[in-house]
């Protein structure tokens, strides 16, 4: 690799790596908030919180990847023109398919990163995930040990609690059970326990009263206890035989029939098809997105105030090509057959690119245009 390529490979990676932190930095405080506010609030630990945050960051990463892409090939290529050193390289001969060699090469090196979280690292942390999802939602201790709001652990269970103590006793304690059609059941106690047993979880009440309403002869019948046990455990269902999603597979799992494969995750055809091309197509669009950067703003030429609006239309056509890739999931999802139409983006993308490093490469027809736009 020549000087030139290794200087402004250089450049690229430097800034590229400044956007994708300050990007991340931003997303990520900004749903760590919400994370924090849900995990803490239903009594979960901060060990919980940094683990669910550490999981959620491939797929953040996923996302500002293309635009971090972006936004160093448009800054480094408009810090060179201002400073003129795209004018002295183009002086000496180096043309814009030469200039275009090392952004290239940038946006392979991108890709790559971008192909090893598609494919692997997104998938397995997103797996993870929704397996402790699963058994956060499972965890009905964690769940009842919320004081002075009323809980829903399960569908028609409510659960209140005044106080707890730090001993771990609930005060003033409310469970209203309707989950049987015909009738419903409420408990009020003084105080109650929760007790492990094994992998079950029994609620135990004392000093209160129990209210049994029969719905078909609208007959309430009650009875005080000194003592009451009610087994929890039923409130949520059991994630035994749970199903993973496509989304959350690696790769290589996609090599199987596809047919078994939807049949085993649930997903239909179309979601498969979508899922498996998009790792692909997303990779060669942090490609196009570095290749659009870098020719639209060659386009602009020298200028003491900068590219500005190239760097606006760059953004623009950036924007108007990923929401063209939005507008094809539909067409692959109804018909898994229509999998070309997710590398169509990357097609139009290169397409552009071409067309704009081949007038950038005729001076003449430049100046012309700014001759007459001048006039």
């Amino acid at each position: 690799m020549a000087r030139l390529d290794r200087y402004m490979l250089s450049q690229f990676l430097l800034l590229f790596g400044f956007f994708a932190l300050v990007l991340v930095a931003l997303f990520w405080i900004n749903r760590a908030v919400l994370l924090f506010d849900r995990l803490i609030g239903d009594g979960q630990s901060a060990l919980v919180f940094l683990e669910f945050t550490a999981l959620g960051l491939p797929k953040l990463i996923l996302t500002v990847l293309p635009i971090a892409t972006f936004a160093g090939a448009a800054y480094v290529t408009n810090r060179m023109s201002s400073e003129s050193e795209l004018t002295v390289l183009q002086s000496t001969g180096s043309g814009p398919w030469r200039l275009a060699r090392p952004v290239f090469v940038y946006g392979l090196c991108v890709a790559g990163m971008m192909s090893v979280l598609s494919h692997f690292l997104v998938p397995m942390a997103q797996g993870q995930l929704s397996q402790r999802e699963t058994e956060i939602s499972q965890n009905v201790t964690a769940r009842l040990l919320t004081e002075g709001t009323f809980l829903h652990p399960g569908e028609n269970v409510t659960f209140y609690t005044r106080l707890i103590d730090t001993d771990g006793v609930l005060r003033d304690v409310f469970l209203s059970d309707r989950r049987n059609p015909d009738e419903g059941v409420i408990y009020t106690a003084a105080e109650a326990y929760l007790v492990r047993n094994g992998e079950g979880t029994t609620l135990i009440m004392v000093d209160g009263l129990a209210q049994r309403l029969n719905r078909d002869t609208k007959r309430l019948a009650t009875a005080k206890f000194r003592d009451f046990s009610f087994d929890i455990s039923a409130l949520v269902s059991k994630s035994a035989g749970r199903r993973i999603s496509v989304p959350n597979r690696t790769t290589p799992a996609f090599l199987t029939s596809w047919d078994q494969l939807s049949e085993d995750s649930g997903d239909s055809l179309g979601t498969i098809a979508e899922e498996f091309h998009s790792r692909f197509a997303q990779p060669l669009f942090c490609v196009v997105a570095a290749m659009v950067g870098f020719s639209t703003l060659l386009l602009g030429g020298f200028s003491r105030f900068g590219v500005w609006r190239e760097v606006v239309i760059a953004f623009g056509l950036l924007i108007a090509i990923d929401g063209f890739r939005g507008a094809l999931v539909d067409e692959v999802l109804t018909d898994p057959s229509n999998w070309p139409l997710m590398y169509m983006p990357v097609l139009v993308g290169t397409i552009l690119v071409v067309a704009m490093l081949s007038v950038a490469s005729r001076p003449s027809l430049l100046r012309r245009r700014r001759r007459g736009a001048a006039a």
